[in-house]
């Protein structure tokens, strides 16, 4: 458990400073002649491409040991290293709502921490992983549907989309239990992953220039958490520690609460 604690603590860590670097690169190219080229030569936004890389890695890691609702929870914790971090980096001020958001956030991982149970790869049957990637490809459908719908409506099912096909992403990656070549190619939670992954990210930058950040990235925080956490405990075998169960659910309530007021760092160049 504490492997899976540490790996899915260091992704979001590695999320977070990786949105702001990132950001801090928008910032210094912006309206320059070829800001876009300019943008992504620069130092800290190929450090931030690492990082998002070195995060993946992690939150691999970590879902092959510990549950989903944990490993998913610490992802929309994200929210709160990308706000700390934007404060001496991009002198961005957070209101005193926001800092109680932070301690929420980091208040609700540590009960989560430990009440969860340790896990191992979830053995789930071909229909489960076949299911995955079919769920990958008909949110696919709805995203590209949602993209001809204007306002806000769309741009929260956008945003909903692109969490739900992160929680796609989450659950295959539970399901993995082969990492050898051969495996890895036959594999469709393979496919459901990278479809997932690659629609998720299309339909959160689409979300966000037809919305406003804050409703974009609170769908995102939703979608990717609770319905990965539910089918893992309902169908992966995830579980908690015997009789922390009450600490769980308000560790998972509080870390949610507190990233969604943190919602507009989804997107921190805004």
């Amino acid at each position: 458990m504490t492997l899976g604690l540490l790996a899915a603590s260091a992704s979001a860590v590695f999320f977070g400073l990786a949105s702001v670097l990132q950001a801090r690169a928008a910032h210094a190219t912006a309206g320059t002649r070829g800001s876009v080229f300019r943008m992504l030569v620069r130092s800290s936004f190929v450090v931030g491409v690492l990082l998002d890389i070195a995060g993946f890695a992690a939150q691999f890691v970590a879902l092959q040991v510990a549950p989903v609702f944990l490993v998913q929870a610490t992802q929309a914790g994200n929210l709160a290293v990308t706000a700390v971090v934007a404060v001496p980096m991009l002198k961005i001020r957070l209101s005193t709502g926001e800092w109680i958001a932070v301690a929420a956030v980091c208040l609700g991982l540590a009960g989560l921490g430990l009440s969860a149970a340790s896990e191992g790869p979830a053995h789930a049957p071909m229909a489960f992983r076949l299911a995955l990637l079919g769920a990958a490809a008909l949110l696919t459908l709805a995203g590209i549907g949602a993209t001809r719908r204007a306002g806000p409506v769309g741009s929260a099912v956008l945003g909903l989309v692109a969490g739900l096909q992160f929680g796609v992403v989450a659950l295959a990656v539970r399901t993995i239990t082969d990492l050898s070549v051969g495996a890895l190619v036959r594999e469709p939670a393979v496919y459901a992953m990278a479809l997932g992954g690659a629609a998720g990210f299309l339909c959160f930058a689409v979300g966000l220039q037809k919305g406003r950040v804050t409703v974009v990235t609170s769908a995102v925080v939703i979608g990717e958490t609770l319905p990965p956490a539910l089918i893992g405990i309902a169908l992966l075998g995830d579980h908690t520690r015997p009789g922390l169960t009450p600490l769980a659910v308000a560790g998972f309530a509080a870390a949610l609460a507190g990233a969604a007021m943190l919602a507009r760092f989804g997107e921190v160049k805004a």
